[in-house]
């Protein structure tokens, strides 16, 4: 199966790069468009984050649109071919877009510069994880605003390595969307803290929650695993609704990439036991929202989480 995956991404490669190759005899089109810093991110969070980091400088395409579950993408050929001709193409690691590993691995490979967003934590602080008891870590990086101010550096970092003539405007924006960063993170905390300490218990559809857990000082409890990929059994539903039952939860909550039927069927187990438990609402777990909503940067999806969170629990 590996040698199978590896011929198919060398494949795909391969049409890529004759894609390429047949742009390449076209005249450049005029204007200040031409000159843009090409950018490809994988997940809505990286397309908000490089937008933001290179401004007019750049023009930034996101693979993967609202509502996506980037541990099941699986790159299409056209994917692959827009990752080809861009200048740069920005992903977060951590075996998040699992199934195009072999294709990053191909594109560093071929020197093209690629940003993974994961390489500006200290691999110490990234949580452990087991599943089908193999040892990994955990990807989601995102929910603790202060990895996502590193995922900010290391991305305006290498883009003034990229394009120096630029370098300004990227440090610029940067330092203005720290701000931005500094001031949702303690957002975040002061909201927390109005949940009582023996309440801020928070159950949601997968186990994306282990970082924001850590930063906020919440116990997490997610019915699949840190990888969608996995499937929740009824063994699952039995345990978790013991759980929320036993410790006379009020509120469980559903998550806009994964489907809401199998919380639902955690709700119906707790009913089942002689406990009703409400769904709190949708929280953004690895996709931000449509670009119109309230949830369609990054920013706004963090205050948007604590926000439902805090309301159906406190």
């Amino acid at each position: 199966m590996q040698k199978w995956i590896q011929r198919s991404v060398m494949a795909m490669l391969a049409v890529a790069m004759l894609v390429v190759a047949g742009c390449g005899s076209d005249k450049a089109p005029a204007g200040e468009a031409a000159k843009k810093l090409q950018v490809v991110a994988t997940t809505t969070m990286l397309t908000d984050l490089a937008q933001i980091i290179g401004g007019d400088a750049v023009e930034v395409k996101g693979l993967m649109g609202p509502g996506v579950d980037p541990h099941l993408y699986q790159a299409s050929a056209g994917d692959v071919a827009t990752m080809s001709k861009a200048d740069v193409v920005v992903y977060n690691g951590v075996h998040l877009e699992g199934k195009m590993g072999e294709v990053f691995a191909q594109l560093e490979k071929d020197k093209k510069t690629t940003i993974c967003v994961a390489d500006a934590l200290d691999p110490a602080t990234l949580l452990d994880f087991e599943e089908d008891g193999v040892p990994a870590k955990d990807p989601h990086i995102w929910f603790d605003v202060k990895n996502w101010e590193k995922a900010a550096h290391i991305v305006a970092e290498r883009l003034s390595e990229k394009d120096p003539a630029h370098k300004d405007l990227y440090m610029k924006n940067y330092e203005a969307y720290l701000k931005d960063l500094q001031a949702a993170d303690e957002y975040v905390a002061k909201r927390a803290q109005e949940i009582p300490e023996n309440a801020r218990v928070l159950v949601t559809a997968h186990d994306a929650f282990q970082y924001f857990s850590r930063a906020y000082g919440f116990e997490v409890r997610g019915l699949q695993g840190v990888s969608t990929a996995s499937e929740a059994g009824a063994t699952d539903v039995r345990e978790l609704a013991d759980f929320i039952v036993s410790h006379q939860i009020k509120a469980i909550f559903v998550e806009s990439s994964v489907p809401h039927k199998t919380i639902e069927a955690v709700q119906e187990a707790c009913l089942a036991r002689g406990w009703e438990v409400k769904i709190g609402g949708e929280l953004y777990s690895d996709s931000l929202g449509a670009p119109d909503s309230e949830g369609g940067t990054y920013v706004g999806m963090v205050k948007e989480n604590i926000d439902t969170i805090v309301e159906a629990l406190k």
